[in-house]
């Protein structure tokens, strides 16, 4: 921590307002959604493509944020009596030299791990093995930004005897920057692949440029084998002895990787360091996680451990559960499961994502004693009480003997027990209802046994949406808009099979402008499971206008039978209403709904003469039909202007201007000079182009899959499945998976026209898919019964299932039945 007039030193800032009382500030703040300690936090404004942090400084204050770090005054100082306001010229140079000055006051060892992929995987299974050795700090998540290097470092402490950060980087000139914060003294370089290549002109820029980061180091690891980084290390720093190489290739390497067994139990590794050979055994078996293991053992070796100490590490290592997962629990309940994670940076991490979530009012967080802080007792449970007060939660079950001896520090409503067994043996248990539970152990814990008895039962069958992804779309999106162009979200159809209200609640996280449903009990479901945002409802009808107005729903109105009617029920109403907003479609060519051009002037009569005085027209639109091919451009362009055309008129008789829309998903992407007002984001939202122009720009959202139920051994000229169609042509081993058509894998996937992954080797669908299972030749693949079967992901594309079955894949998405568990997760 720091004192404020401190910060004010080290930033140069100029000072717009202080308080004559210098205090001390504890957190460093970049996102207005996350406040936990507001009298003791620092708030950084900082102006992005699509946010400006500079518009959220009042709302902090009323929350009762007091401190600020702003690039330009607020339009009314005012507002901001007591609030401590300084000006830089730069919000992120401001966090980053404030970083750099609290990382000067430690001396233990600080490692940097960058690279193109392993590096969190790396810093995790690092921490697994050192953590009985040293009390360890590192980066929460993946933040290795230059935002998120700063608030990483900023969470060094004196308690602590080791740092362990990412640092990752997009474009030249970044890198300078991390290394002044972290300032390293070990470093690590994991591999290099094709992210961010467009940032470079060329591959040896990118590498060199990562390198900057150990410019001070007294020790740098990576892997020889690498031939782009090998070259590099050795351009730039010759044959310093500080340059640790392992190999598998090199026996003369630092580290020699000589051989790899592979086991029932795992993998067996013999490495010689220092013309000595030693046998290690490890539970992974895959290329990547060999080479992450690896790095590993030579930062450990450095670091003093001795191989038997590093064996032990090697066995405490678990797989990395890098996400956080939102699921359906019993009894009305969601279920934040962080079952395997436990320190307080990652607490606040779920807290955030919990609070996030706006399905259930009442939020409970389920705790273990936190091990291994390195914080004194007393210390650590007033924070977590202080930290779970500020972030809203209502009630917490507390379980370890640690947790229970400082339940004093807990106000709010409370119960503890000494183990995990008492609490699932408790009555407790099952009176949780209508909640959102946060579920966060330490692993000796085993709380997942917790989410086991909470969760909601299903099938084998889930799709996993990954939340991060959806996020990284939408940011993309809005990065395509032109200035001040507002976005109004598709979530209709279970927001295309992904779970409306999850996505809704995330979207109204990250504060879009408007939601659209097909139907008005869509609507009404998204309002009693929190989302407060506009929302339009496509198609209303004279049964559901009570409903409607009751929810404070936005019909959108397409005719003039549906517009008189809607007026007809308005004047009937006894209650004065205040506003009630309506949207106006154009039918500018789609010829679906819509008013015509020609009936544009009788429009405007009605508008003029029949309206009543609280319904306002909040906007007007249309829809392209042929966005998404370029043969289909004129017709596009006369569609748009058919559209101006027409509001123009509209806008002439109200005398008020609204908002004016026509681009969907394509549309957003070929037509930038038509973004006007609003655009409609829909599919690319969940991660598929129609256009294909740009998908390598989008994120899949989701995982389809399910699990073996059975395999079996068929002779060769044996029939498989209805209708005997499918036949072994040699002896075939099958295998049964739980899905099948109820679930939204197609029938006309049956006899090889679909695929599904196993084991990450493609398995072709063997006879009919049947109503809730379907048989796959695995014949030369090693599986077992319960293993995982991918129906489709990143790797095995739903946009190939589409084109096997001749359709598209939003119709592959909104097929997948609801009764196909959704599990929600971020990284």
């Amino acid at each position: 921590m720091l004192r404020l007039a401190q910060i004010i030193e080290i930033t140069q800032a100029r000072v717009l307002q202080i308080s004559p009382f210098d205090f001390h500030i504890h957190h460093l703040l970049i996102d207005s959604r996350k406040i936990a300690y507001p009298q003791h936090s620092l708030f950084f404004a900082i102006r992005g493509e699509r946010h400006d942090g500079h518009d959220f400084l009042e709302e902090l204050y009323l929350k009762g944020l007091r401190s600020f770090v702003i690039e330009y005054p607020p339009a009314a100082l005012e507002r901001f009596p007591e609030a401590n306001i300084i000006q830089v010229e730069n919000s992120i140079e401001a966090l980053q030299k404030i970083a750099s000055v609290h990382r000067l006051r430690f001396g233990y060892p600080v490692i940097a791990i960058t690279g193109s992929n392993g590096k969190t995987i790396v810093k995790e299974w690092l921490t697994q093995m050192l953590t009985k050795s040293f009390n360890i700090v590192r980066s929460p998540k993946s933040y290795n930004s230059q935002v998120g290097v700063p608030l990483s470092v900023w969470q060094m402490q004196a308690n602590h005897e080791l740092a362990i950060f990412e640092a990752g980087i997009s474009q030249m000139g970044e890198m300078a920057r991390l290394e002044e914060i972290i300032k390293p003294s070990i470093g690590l370089i994991t591999n290099i692949g094709p992210a961010h290549d467009e940032g470079f002109a060329h591959r040896a820029d990118k590498i060199r440029e990562k390198l900057r980061l150990f410019a001070h180091c007294e020790r740098i690891f990576y892997c020889q084998d690498h031939t782009e980084i090998h070259q590099m290390m050795h351009k730039m720093y010759g044959n310093d002895p500080k340059l640790f190489g392992w190999s598998r290739e090199n026996p003369k390497a630092a580290l020699y990787l000589k051989d790899i067994h592979t086991e029932s139990s795992g993998t067996s590794l013999e490495i010689v360091f220092r013309d000595t050979m030693y046998r290690l055994h490890s539970s992974f078996a895959d290329e990547a996680s060999l080479e992450n293991l690896m790095h590993c053992i030579g930062l450990s070796l450095f670091l003093g451990l001795e191989f038997p100490q590093i064996q032990e590490g090697l066995h405490r290592i678990e797989p990395v559960e890098m996400r956080l997962s939102l699921k359906q629990g019993i009894q009305q309940t969601y279920l934040v499961d962080d079952s395997y994670n436990n320190d307080l940076a990652g607490l606040e991490i779920a807290l955030d994502f919990l609070n996030a979530q706006k399905q259930k009012p009442k939020k409970i967080a389920i705790l273990s004693d936190l091990l291994e802080s390195g914080m004194e007792e007393k210390v650590l449970y007033a924070q977590i009480a202080r930290l779970l007060e500020e972030k809203g939660i209502h009630e917490l079950m507390g379980i370890g003997d640690i947790i229970t001896r400082n339940r004093h520090f807990f106000k709010l409503k409370k119960n503890f027990f000494t183990s995990t067994e008492d609490f699932l043996d408790s009555s407790l248990l099952y009176q949780l209802s209508e909640a959102i539970l946060l579920i966060k152990g330490a692993r000796v814990f085993g709380f997942e046994r917790i989410v086991a008895k909470l969760q909601q039962r299903s099938h084998g069958t889930v799709l996993e949406i990954d939340l991060d992804a959806l996020v990284h779309n939408l940011n993309f999106y809005k990065s395509c808009l032109q200035p001040n162009t507002k976005m109004m979200i598709m979530v209709k159809a279970f927001a295309y099979g992904s779970g409306s209200a999850e996505v809704a609640s995330l979207l109204q996280f990250h504060r879009v402008d408007y939601l659209a449903v097909a139907y008005t009990d869509e609507g009404a479901f998204l309002r009693e499971n929190g989302i407060q945002l506009p929302i339009m409802v496509m198609n209303p009808n004279v049964a559901s206008f009570d409903q409607i107005l009751r929810y404070g729903l936005e019909p959108e109105l397409y005719s003039f039978k549906i517009l008189e009617e809607f007026v007809h029920f308005i004047k009937s109403q006894k209650n004065n209403h205040p506003t009630i907003n309506i949207h106006l479609k154009i039918d500018s060519g789609m010829h679906r709904l819509g008013f015509e051009e020609n009936e544009i002037p009788a429009l405007c009569v009605f508008l003029k003469d029949k309206l009543p005085s609280q319904v306002r027209v909040v906007s007007v639109f249309s829809h392209l039909s042929g966005a998404d091919e370029d043969t289909h451009n004129d017709f596009s362009q006369e569609q748009i202007r058919i559209f101006k055309r027409c509001t123009l008129k509209i806008e002439e008789t109200l005398g008020y201007s609204f908002l004016k829309h026509i681009l969907n998903s394509p549309g957003i992407l070929r037509f930038p000079e038509a973004h006007l007002d609003m655009v409609r984001l829909g599919i690319g939202l969940y991660g598929i182009e129609a256009n294909q122009r740009y998908q390598h720009k989008l994120e899949p959202i989701g995982t389809l899959k399910t699990s073996i139920s059975q395999i079996k051994y068929i002779p060769q000229g044996q029939t498989i499945g209805y209708g005997r169609k499918g036949i072994a042509v040699q002896d075939t081993k099958i295998a049964t998976i739980a899905i099948g058509y109820a679930d939204g894998f197609s029938r006309k996937l049956s006899n090889g026209v679909g695929t599904v992954l196993v084991r990450g080797q493609v398995a072709p669908v063997i006879g009919n898919v049947c109503m809730d299972m379907t048989m796959i030749d695995v014949t030369g693949i090693e599986v077992e019964e319960g293993d995982e079967v991918i129906i489709f992901d990143r790797r095995h594309p739903i946009q190939e299932m589409a084109a096997k079955l001749g359709t598209i894949s939003y119709e592959i998405l909104t097929n997948v039945s609801e009764r196909v568990k959704r599990i929600f997760y971020a990284k």
